[in-house]
């Protein structure tokens, strides 16, 4: 079969080498792709918003199975578009990837069919925003309602850090249309989890668990990004925790979603907090996480394919997820200044080092070919990810194998999983 990937980064990079170990998959095709994508993958010069022409490549190359790897086509219907054009895709069509696309609408949901969440309230207008701020508890959080490359969630200890936080999203547009509407957040403390999901409308099953570093340096210190790095699995998501979210969680955001006319089909991201009160959903996402596919594709033994075919066709629950007991880390490596400015088009080196070495991956996310090779395109660059028979095992092979590859500006935190020791 012929498979087109749509996306540029990391996570379709992941997606990619996942679908290329398929027995059934003769060809795939990647929009617009990158250098490492280049690999597994024919990339084309279509953007992950030109739907139409996606959808004509589609017919023309007589593609059986397009995966939709990015937030911003999902939430603008994508899936929409290849279905009325009688093809077949993987991904949430637009009425269901609102849970990603509005913040203030999965709030709504979660309150709705009381599904545990942090104390919320939505503003639409600035003066009351700031209004109800006098009174608030703080530290605060504060959201765009909208899509903001995983940037848009602001941390307030003070009033006054709030009140320029109101600013920043409201007034100054810092985040764009996705700030028209805001979000402020009780605080949650505790441990971060992500946990990825198939759906097929009905029954979802999960992935492996993992965790994301979101600042930009270590020590959590610095401004949010798109994902540093991260590890799989999870030490603080036990088989208790598992199995509380999957009783008042999962299946209650799938039931939910359902009887809301917006049946849900393709990956679930739960971004959880793990409180002294119990397990409380942070976000969701209506794709793979970016870079939590990166540590988790490459745990999985099931064949990707047959797993999307079943969600599409609604017998996802014939499938039965497996995963190896091992763990996997991935480092990023970023271009310096991200997630603010950087240069880009510095050469890459030693990319050949992982050819061949059982274990060890390197996952483009910002990068290109010229004609001297292959160089940096983005903020983040590159996600090395390996694995090891536990996490302490994996860190050290994926740190050990950010060694291997060299280039100007190159950035990166170093302690990635280091939470792993106080486990």
């Amino acid at each position: 079969m012929k498979v087109l990937i749509v996306g540029s980064g990391g996570r379709e990079h992941a997606i990619a080498w996942s679908v290329a170990k398929s027995d059934k998959v003769d060809k795939i095709y990647c929009a617009p792709g990158n250098a490492g994508i280049e690999e597994y993958a024919e990339c084309v010069p279509i953007g992950a918003m030109e739907f139409d022409r996606l959808v004509d490549f589609a017919k023309e190359k007589g593609i059986d199975l397009t995966i939709i790897g990015m937030d911003d086509p999902l939430v603008g219907g994508v899936v929409d578009a290849f279905e009325e054009a009688g093809l077949r895709v993987f991904g949430p069509r637009k009425n269901a990837a609102i849970i990603e696309g509005s913040k203030a609408f999965s709030k709504d949901l979660m309150k709705k069919y009381h599904i545990p969440t942090a104390s919320y309230e939505n503003f639409s207008d600035r003066e009351e925003a700031l209004k109800y701020l006098e009174t608030a508890k703080f530290p605060i959080v504060l959201k765009a309602d909208g899509l903001a490359l995983g940037k848009g969630v602001l941390i307030c200890n003070t009033y006054e850090e709030a009140r320029e936080g109101v600013k920043t999203i409201m007034e100054e547009k810092k985040f764009g249309d996705a700030g028209n509407t805001m979000v402020i957040e009780e605080f949650m403390t505790g441990r971060e989890a992500s946990v990825l999901a198939f759906c097929d409308g009905k029954t979802i099953k999960c992935m492996t668990s993992a965790q994301d570093h979101k600042r930009a340096k270590d020590g959590d210190q610095g401004l949010n990004t798109g994902g540093m790095g991260t590890f799989s699995p999870s030490p603080f998501y036990t088989k208790e925790v598992e199995e509380f979210c999957e009783k008042y969680i999962y299946q209650p955001t799938m039931d939910a979603m359902a009887a809301e006319g917006r049946p849900y089909v393709g990956v679930l991201f739960t971004g959880l907090m793990i409180t002294e009160d119990g397990p409380k959903v942070l976000e969701y996402n209506a794709r793979f996480g970016d870079p939590e596919a990166q540590v988790v594709l490459p745990r999985m033994k099931n064949d990707i394919i047959d797993v999307m075919e079943a969600c599409i066709d609604g017998r996802l629950d014939e499938i039965n997820l497996e995963f190896e007991d091992n763990a996997a880390v991935c480092v990023v490596m970023a271009s310096e200044g991200y997630p603010v400015s950087y240069e880009k088009g510095f050469p890459i080196h030693g990319l050949e080092s992982f050819k061949d070495k059982e274990g060890y991956y390197c996952f483009h996310a910002g990068s290109r070919r010229t004609e001297e090779g292959i160089v940096t395109n983005g903020g983040r660059v590159l996600g090395v990810t390996a694995k090891g028979k536990d996490l302490k095992e994996a860190r050290k092979n994926a740190y050990d194998a950010t060694e291997w590859i060299t280039f100007d500006n190159k950035y990166m935190r170093h302690d990635i999983g280091k939470a792993i020791d106080e486990a």
